[in-house]
């Protein structure tokens, strides 16, 4: 994936891990005006936007509107990840499998939608607009959906992002993502992967951000992997299209692979964390070339090449994560593992200090490999992790270690 069109990277506001390949700028993500005189200044030719927030700012908006190429939806497209509201309703209007959900706009109604017996528990309580992927809770009985009622729209836990909400159906099944590029028109399917969101070995413990991930997906054979593409991603971009919001990006669909097959749970217009690590590592094609060719709506004639090996990702967290933890912890061994030849380290919440490593978030570093097969890959990567430390450090030693249904 590597690019010979790329001169100077420059990333806003970057951290450690970026420090080594481009020069870090001092703006932070949501400071569009910033941001866009800077890409002004500096000549930029390309743009790509990391996360959610700025794109439903309106990053894109103020880019284009200024002639500067960026990667990423607009403010009207992103909607898609930025409400859940108008999400549910564009998947019930086009047909595209869904869980069951009622949308409401108080307290009293959302209990009425308790009382009326549409849902049976456990069930979902979800946030309309953006909550750091914390807005969705499932309620495994009537005082736990309360509860969660509360907490959204009279604590205001969410702020502004939970004046509506939703009350949903749970979906039983396996989750998994599926990352597609898009011009609006043409549909670039990343190659598969396995996410592990629970903290602990044998998927126990809180969900987080995701502790690892693997590519293929054990769970994608090749007929599933044509029906999520037909009745799920091609309909999502060709309808978005059609009601004036032309999807160029990244589409990230949240599915469940139920008895019923693949329904969708969520859209995100970004890249997936820590899958798209892995995923990056098969990537043969000219990534720059890809993005460009999105950007610029001709990527019609354009091919992803990926490599046949296998790929996978494993975290490197602070103890104590995701609920509480401490930052600041002296990261050991970093330099050294990174060198290590076929092994990758990114950073995630690191800091960099009188040539020193710190903690600086959850999830610290992600180590990373490809090889031919996925058991080399996980012994090449767990064979790396021992050369890094620092107090707390928690890890999953069974990322990859696939497990049965009813596991």
């Amino acid at each position: 994936a590597q690019s010979s069109q790329l001169e100077k990277l420059f990333c806003a506001p970057g951290n450690p891990g970026t420090m080594d390949i481009a020069e870090n700028v001092s703006i932070e993500a949501e400071d569009i005006k910033a941001l866009a005189d800077f890409a002004e200044k500096e000549r930029i030719g390309l743009t790509v936007v990391g996360p959610e927030l700025p794109l439903t700012l309106g990053i894109v908006d103020e880019f284009e509107s200024r002639g500067l190429k960026i990667f990423g939806p607009d403010q009207k497209t992103a909607e898609l990840e930025g409400s859940k509201v108008f999400a549910k309703q564009f998947l019930e209007r086009h047909n595209i499998p869904t869980a069951r959900a009622r949308i409401v706009d108080s307290p009293e109604k959302a209990v009425e939608v308790l009382d009326s017996g549409q849902f049976s528990f456990p069930l979902v309580v979800k946030a309309d607009g953006l909550a750091a992927g914390k807005g969705a809770i499932i309620c495994k009985d009537r005082e736990e959906a309360e509860a969660a009622i509360n907490l959204i729209m009279v604590e205001k836990k969410f702020g502004e992002s939970g004046r509506r909400i939703l009350v949903e159906e749970f979906l039983r099944g396996r989750e998994t993502s599926f990352i597609v590029l898009s011009d609006g028109t043409n549909i670039f399917p990343f190659v598969t992967t396995m996410d592990h969101k629970a903290v602990y070995e044998g998927d126990k413990g809180p969900n987080t951000g995701g502790m690892g991930a693997i590519s293929p997906s054990p769970f994608i054979d090749e007929d599933l992997f044509s029906q999520i593409m037909e009745s799920i991603v091609l309909p999502s971009v060709t309808h978005m299209r059609e009601e004036g919001r032309k999807y160029k990006g990244v589409l990230y669909v949240g599915l469940m692979l139920t008895e019923e097959g693949p329904k969708v749970l969520e859209y995100n217009c970004r890249f997936g964390d820590p899958e798209t690590q892995p995923q990056v590592l098969r990537m043969k094609s000219d990534f720059i070339d890809i993005l460009l060719s999105i950007v610029e709506e001709n990527a019609g004639k354009k091919q992803i090449e990926w490599s046949p090996n296998a790929s996978a990702c494993v975290v490197l967290a602070s103890g104590g994560y995701p609920q509480n933890y401490e930052k600041g912890k002296k990261i050991e061994g970093l330099e050294e593992t990174s060198r290590i030849p076929g092994v990758t380290v990114f950073h995630a919440g690191t800091r960099y200090q009188n040539g020193e490593y710190y903690t600086n978030g959850g999830r610290v570093l992600g180590v990373c490999a490809s090889e031919e097969d996925l058991s080399k890959t996980l012994e090449k990567i767990y064979t790396a992790i021992p050369g890094i430390s620092f107090e707390g450090m928690h890890f999953r030693k069974d990322i990859g270690a696939v497990k049965e249904e009813g596991k």
